[in-house]
């Protein structure tokens, strides 16, 4: 038997980090370049920092999928080592910890108690991150791999089967318009999810379409284990990640001539076609960063990805963007005309790197 690849990720660090990268200003930044410049790159590259509105997929909406995936594969690490060490059960109480914490991390993100009970938003990023991760978790410490093969397989079907075949009350099977009366995922988030939605009417991390965002995860457990046990040459491993995304990407965007690639009903198609490009991501990253050593291009991603969830949380907390504008916004960005908006953003991503590479070099690490 092989030994089991037990040490740390760079490259898993490195991609958390530059995927929680484009959320730290860059979308600001592509924005404002976008209505400074008409050309047509600046307007393409506006375009993928931007959601599609509803079918399709732009490099945004990337973003939430792949940190789901990514969890998934840290789960495997953090997992192994703790039944190793601590015992499964010890290691299910810790799974169950994270889940209420990261949950109560993401009620707080969306301003928790402070407007009544009434506008408290129950769902959300880091809630669907904690469900997913908490189910994917269980599934890796309870099942084998054929049963969380099944699992992904049993979800993606389901889900794709009641979406396109039972019909929404008062409305018809198989549509996928946006609207509380033409899909279930919406239709449940306008009758049983209390609290604020996001929508108005529904939410994008409503109540149905987090049940496969936990399949997300589970192909994130799924590449993890195999970069962990595989005896496979870590160069033929890389190669096979990207194999297999392009192979489960090319099956997604079959699948959504039928069932439609839509991030916010997180569609059984959109989650191979996220699913395909994490796994390229992931084996090109590992090829770069813990194959062939090529590191140094990866440090500022290194330093977000360390502590990608405080990041995201002190961006909200502490209002980058206010503290951005205090810096460079009034006269200086005045003076730079239509590109005052894009001097902002790059501000804001400005002040995240030097948090994180503070944070880096003084090791403090707040992981959940």
């Amino acid at each position: 038997m092989p030994t089991p690849t037990s040490q740390r990720l760079v490259s898993l660090d490195a991609l958390r980090g530059f995927d929680m990268f484009w959320i730290l200003g860059m979308e600001g930044v592509a924005g404002g370049i976008g209505h400074a410049s008409r050309d047509p790159a600046s307007q393409l590259f506006a375009n993928q920092l931007s959601h599609a509105e509803w079918q399709g997929f732009h490099f945004l909406d990337l973003v939430f999928p792949l940190f789901v995936f990514v969890s998934g594969v840290s789960l495997v690490f953090s997992l192994s080592n703790s039944m190793v060490q601590k015992g499964r059960a010890a290691t299910v109480r810790k799974l169950v910890t994270r889940f209420l914490l990261l949950y109560l991390l993401g009620l707080i993100y969306y301003g928790g108690i402070s407007a009544g009970l009434d506008h408290v938003r129950f769902v959300g990023v880091l809630q669907r991150i904690a469900l997913s991760g908490l189910v994917a978790g269980l599934a890796y410490c309870l099942t084998g791999a054929r049963a969380r093969i099944a699992m992904v397989v049993a979800i993606l079907l389901s889900y794709w089967a009641f979406l396109s075949f039972v019909p929404v009350p008062g409305g018809v099977s198989g549509d996928f318009a946006e609207g509380p009366a033409h899909n279930w995922a919406n239709w449940v988030d306008l009758h049983y999810l209390p609290g604020r939605k996001w929508d108005i009417t529904h939410d994008p991390e409503g109540l149905l379409s987090s049940i496969p965002a936990i399949a997300t995860c589970l192909l994130g457990v799924l590449a993890g284990e195999y970069l962990r046990n595989s005896p496979s040459p870590p160069s033929k491993k890389a190669g096979t990640l990207v194999l297999a995304g392009i192979v489960l990407a090319a099956a997604g965007w079959a699948w959504g001539v039928q069932f439609p690639v839509i991030k916010k009903l997180w569609t059984s198609s959109f989650v191979l076609v996220a699913g395909g490009y994490s796994l390229m991501l992931l084996g090109t990253f590992y090829w770069l960063i813990d194959v062939r050593r090529w590191r140094a291009w990866a440090t500022p991603f290194v330093w977000i990805g360390m502590n990608a969830i405080t990041l995201y949380m002190l961006d909200n907390l502490v209002r980058t963007t206010d503290l951005s504008k205090a810096l460079v916004g009034g006269p200086v960005a005045a003076a730079c005309g239509a590109w005052g908006e894009v001097l902002i953003y790059a501000g804001v991503v400005a002040i995240n790197l030097l948090i994180a590479r503070f944070l880096y070099r003084r090791q403090i690490f707040l992981r959940v």
